[in-house]
């Protein structure tokens, strides 16, 4: 019995040895050329939802259309849209310079600098967006609250409304409202979990891998 062990033994050992051993310059590579390609990702999906979004507003019925320039929304919300997709593209150039910037970094502090700032801006990017999103469904809401004549009016005149008083058809409008509101803020909320917070995770996971071989 004690041979088997003792020949066992000697098996691992060689085993062990044939094992190909990674240098520290080799786990950098690796870790360099993962963070570079999930940075790579961050930068590709920005310029997927900014077409999809895009994609979505030209499928807005002609009616709603209608009513938001019967009640004077027009030319806010297309301040509005101007606006997000200026600060959209400020995003999306740094999240392209932030992988440009860890394509080609060339010493480990300097990759886990770029990191942490790479995660900084995703951080900037995903609060702007859910803070834009409610701020403006609010904004919005609070102008129909102000112009519940004018929102009936055209409500009525757009979709045919008849045989209910405007006080029982705005508080079913704003219930509506909020409904519709919980849900595209726990969409984008669920969104930005699932893909960009997964993207994090890994980059925090390799930050942490580069900390053990920057010591």
């Amino acid at each position: 019995m004690m041979d088997e062990l003792e020949l066992l033994k000697k098996q691992w050992q060689n085993q062990e040895q044939e094992l190909p051993h990674l240098s520290f310059n080799d786990i950098y590579k690796m870790l360099l050329k993962k963070s570079s390609s999930i940075v790579k990702w961050i930068f590709y999906i920005s310029i997927a939802e900014i077409l999809f979004w895009t994609l979505l507003a030209f499928l807005v019925p002609e009616s709603s259309t209608k009513f938001t320039d019967d009640i004077g929304l027009h030319n806010v919300l297309i301040g509005i849209n101007i606006l997000n997709y200026t600060i959209f593209a400020v995003f999306i150039f740094l999240f392209y310079r932030n992988y440009r910037k860890i394509s080609t970094t060339d010493s480990i502090k300097e990759l886990m600098k770029n990191i942490l700032q790479a995660r900084k801006t995703v951080k900037y990017f995903v609060i702007y967006n859910v803070t834009a999103s409610i701020l403006i469904i609010i904004g919005v809401n609070i102008y129909y609250y102000l112009n519940q004549n004018i929102v009936f009016k055209y409500m009525s005149e757009d979709y045919g409304i008849t045989n209910i008083s405007q006080e029982q058809f705005m508080n079913m409008f704003f219930l509506i409202q909020v409904l519709f509101g919980l849900l595209m803020i726990a969409f984008v909320l669920v969104f930005y979990r699932l893909v960009y917070g997964i993207l994090m995770k890994r980059l925090h996971r390799n930050y942490k891998e580069l900390e053990k071989i920057e010591v």
